[in-house]
């Protein structure tokens, strides 16, 4: 994926006047994106040695509301500078700005391991406003504790209001990374006729989470943000779990929630591209610079089919996926011969 998006003219998306310049996006492996309750001494012990590529400590509906305190805070703020963390990106899910807790979060958990976090995760994201709140109040606590480093804001997309307005959030402020798909309270949001999290329903005559998916990949790409799927909460259905992330990746997720670390492995595999693949976008680019800087030619034949600068993209895309995922080129390709 490119790292830098140019300016988007938001005059025609969602009513915004005027033009938003969007920032170079924050380029982090989340093919897995394990949660972890911060009311749960036990599981933060754990997390700590498990493979995922980013695990996110929650404060937010894992924890009760007669624990959302200081002591889950303080929980969550020892597994960040105690833990021997595999994860190389680690988020804090605070609660949503129209609760009484999101700012006592922040405040606790940046003031005592604000150099440890990456990102905050912020839940029920409905308007730009929400995202102002806390990129301000990141930007004072930032000052205030001498933090050198930027911390980034993955933002939870979970409402009908939060779809309706998703290209504004998107283009709030430059620390977003992420919008990341709710399907709980989304369906919830909607009426939908569900109780488990996230799975699929059989009776829907197609995928029924197709539109929302579509749009939030769609717009995280207009504003250069990765996106991210969000929970299947029947943990022991592994098969349905892979039908889950194999619909996301196909319309171009970067990763996807693991809410057990049975669920890491499965969201590894499917975000990082088959090896065949992997090889094949490799070759299309070495045959597309081949055609282009020697032969000057800008579509040509390779393998069967026509190559041209979309291909090239394509290829790029794919290819940039499985160097980020420790793909190796496992044999050198032959140039075309020459026409």
């Amino acid at each position: 994926m490119p790292a830098t998006l140019g300016p988007v003219d938001s005059g025609s998306v969602s009513g915004v006047k005027e033009t938003v310049r969007v920032a170079p996006m924050q380029t982090r492996l989340r093919r897995s994106c394990l949660a972890v309750p911060g009311s749960s001494p036990k599981m933060l012990a754990k997390a700590p040695g498990l493979e995922a590529d980013q695990v996110f400590l929650d404060l937010e509906d894992s924890v009760a509301p007669a624990v959302k305190s200081d002591e889950s805070r303080e929980n969550v703020v020892r597994a960040l500078l105690d833990g021997d963390w595999r994860a190389k990106t680690l988020v804090v899910r605070v609660n949503s700005v129209d609760t009484p807790y999101c700012f006592a979060d922040l405040a606790y958990v940046i003031e005592r391991a604000g150099a440890r976090i990456d990102c905050v995760m912020l839940p029920k994201v409905e308007a730009e406003s929400h995202l102002h709140f806390v990129d301000h109040l990141l930007s004072q606590l930032e000052g205030e504790h001498g933090l050198e480093r930027r911390i980034g804001i993955e933002a939870q997309i979970e409402t009908a209001r939060g779809i309706v307005n998703v290209e504004r959030i998107a283009a709030a402020t430059p620390r977003l990374e992420t919008l990341v798909f709710g399907p709980g309270d989304y369906a919830a949001s909607l009426g939908v006729p569900q109780l488990s999290v996230g799975t699929i329903e059989p009776g829907y005559p197609g995928d029924q989470w197709h539109y929302v998916l579509s749009r939030i990949v769609t717009t995280a790409r207009a504003f250069g943000l990765q996106a991210i799927d969000g929970p299947y909460s029947q943990i022991r259905d592994l098969d349905g779990f892979r039908e889950s992330a194999r619909r996301s990746r196909l319309l171009g997720f970067d990763g996807k929630w693991a809410l057990h670390p049975d669920q890491i492995g499965p969201c590894n595999e499917i975000y990082t591209p088959p090896q065949d693949q992997y090889e094949r976008a490799e070759r299309i680019l070495d045959a597309y610079r081949h055609f282009t800087e020697v032969e000057q030619v800008g579509a040509a034949m390779f393998e069967g089919e026509m190559i041209d600068e979309a291909s090239r993209k394509m290829a790029e895309a794919l290819a940039l996926r499985g160097r980020a995922a420790g793909l190796c080129r496992r044999k050198s390709s032959k140039l075309p011969p020459r026409r």
